[in-house]
């Protein structure tokens, strides 16, 4: 592949030092930054109590103060965790939102983790966790497609409820779905992966033959070409040793910001049931079973996996090492770092999901990558078009 598109995965962590409207403020820079260099979109993520990770748990107050700091940027959730929303209440905000960012909105969901859902008040188990989000996911695309919105389930019923907002963006804002290619596929969603780029290729090649094989089109319903790319944490420096000197406490910061409240939490009141399971290794982004580990361990039986030697697999996986020698984090000069961008490319991936400010790293830190990110590789690997997908305005 040529060219890609870009966008931006965030948590806004805290940070300690930085009062919350500056945090905000800082944020709303950089989105601006984002939007006169031309990347694609803006995915925020929702988290609750008792994460420290993310300072905007309500993303549609944030995404709509971006909509008016933005002109051409594309931004959503990243996502929407649908068993703590109301789907009614969320019909609506999504179509203000759409209207407010003039038909920008890209709509991530997801199911999030059990324990938020416990200290939300809900039942803290997977099963109704997962049937809480299948529902709301099936309310919430009734209701945006349709002038009414009638459904029947565990939870929620409505019965022929006038939908007096209605998205501007024609039949619905572009549904996306994070970590899982598979059930993205199956939902015809846009996917963004989280993992490493030892696997990408395969996810990717996964996504698109369950895309045919699930949906009538090779396009999405608002007729773009399925978008699926990995989440790439980022720091650029003009000097290597300084960006990789700044990166090692960020990253033990930004791991400790996922991991550590939540489990330490939940150890504290003896929630047992959110435990990881026996025999369970590393930080891990949430405190119960991860649901998507099995895509992962599947990876071995994808054909485009089985079609390469272990000789063979062993050197791209050695080129594919994160540069600044930080698992998980690619750190260094504009220089240093195109050989992960190469390898990049190869895997048919046609979406890379940065993410600029993570752990300890300074809104300074976030905006000098973003400018050498503009400057030195976005010319070179980006596509000219970034902001091709305008609303259909006529069938509005």
């Amino acid at each position: 592949m040529d060219r890609i598109r870009f966008g931006v995965f965030d948590h806004i962590e805290h940070l300690s030092g930085v009062p919350l409207h500056e945090l905000y403020e800082n944020r709303l820079k950089q989105m601006e930054a984002l939007d006169e260099a031309g990347f694609f979109a803006y995915h925020l993520a929702e988290h609750h109590t008792p994460a420290v990770h993310s300072m905007a748990p309500s993303q549609n107050v944030f995404l709509s103060s971006a909509a008016q700091r933005t002109k051409r940027l594309r931004f959503g959730p990243g996502v929407y965790v649908l068993p703590l929303h109301h789907p009614l209440r969320l019909i609506e905000e999504v179509c203000m939102l759409d209207h407010l960012s003039g038909g920008r909105l890209e709509l991530g969901v997801g199911r999030g983790g059990v324990l938020e859902a416990y200290f939300w008040g809900q039942e803290g188990d997977e099963a109704t966790n997962a049937a809480r989000y299948e529902e709301t996911l099936g309310a919430l695309r009734n209701g945006l497609a349709n002038d009414e919105l009638t459904f029947e389930g565990q939870f929620y019923n409505f019965d022929r409820v006038p939908m007096r907002l209605r998205p501007l963006q024609k039949p619905t804002p572009s549904f996306w779905y994070m970590r899982n290619p598979e059930t993205a596929a199956q939902n015809g969603m846009n996917c963004i992966v989280v993992g490493s780029l030892d696997v990408l290729e395969a996810n990717v090649m996964r996504y698109h033959r369950l895309w045919r094989e699930h949906n009538g089109s090779a396009l999405t319903a608002q007729q773009r070409e399925p978008m699926i790319g990995l989440v790439v944490h980022m720091l650029l420096d003009e000097d290597e040793q300084r960006a990789i000197a700044t990166a090692e406490p960020a990253a033990k910061a930004y791991g400790y910001n996922l991991s550590a409240p939540r489990r330490l939490e939940a150890q504290r009141r003896g929630l047992t049931q959110f435990a990881p399971p026996a025999g369970a290794t590393g930080g891990g982004r949430s405190v119960g079973p991860d649901r998507h580990r099995a895509v992962e361990e599947r990876r071995d039986l994808d054909a485009s996996l089985q079609a390469l030697a272990e000789q063979e697999r062993q050197q791209r996986d050695a080129r594919r090492r994160a540069p600044g020698g930080i698992p998980g984090f690619v750190v260094g000069t504009p220089e240093t770092v195109r050989d992960y961008f190469d390898e990049y490319m190869k895997t048919g991936a046609n979406y890379m999901v940065l993410s600029f400010q993570w752990g300890s790293l300074s809104h300074e830190d976030a905006m000098r990558s973003i400018r050498l990110f503009k400057d030195e590789l976005m010319p070179h690997y980006g596509v000219a078009d970034a902001h091709v997908f305008a609303p259909d305005r006529q069938s509005a």
